[in-house]
């Protein structure tokens, strides 16, 4: 699995992490039972603290994504995939997003509207 991050980018490092590996999981990169890197190589890899990895397990965590064992690390779930049903209407709804010269703000503030946390 490929991680990666841009420090110049507006969005928090953990963030960065995290979505990488909910669209891993999405696009059926992950499968349940798989172990990520762990937190000490990820964040040598990615050159970022460690504490900025596990910040970012810990948000997965808390999504149900994956699941946190002292000495086993970081495992996906069998939720991490449920998503993978959407990916070709998200896909379509960009495509159409596109063709309607709909920004990609835009498009994210529509769904935030529909889809509020």
């Amino acid at each position: 699995m490929l991680i990666r991050v841009d420090p110049g980018s507006g969005v928090a490092i953990y963030d960065q992490i995290a979505a990488s590996v909910r669209a891993a999981a999405t696009r059926g990169a992950l499968s349940p039972g798989e172990r990520l890197p762990a937190a000490r190589e990820l964040a040598e890899a990615l050159d970022v603290n460690v504490h900025t990895v596990l910040r970012a397990y810990q948000d997965l965590r808390d999504e149900g994504l994956v699941d946190l064992r002292r000495g086993r690390g970081a495992v996906v779930t069998d939720a991490a995939a449920r998503g993978a049903s959407l990916l070709d209407a998200v896909r379509a709804l960009v495509a159409e997003a596109r063709r309607e010269d709909v920004g990609p703000q835009t498009l994210i503030s529509l769904i935030r509207e529909e889809y509020p946390a």
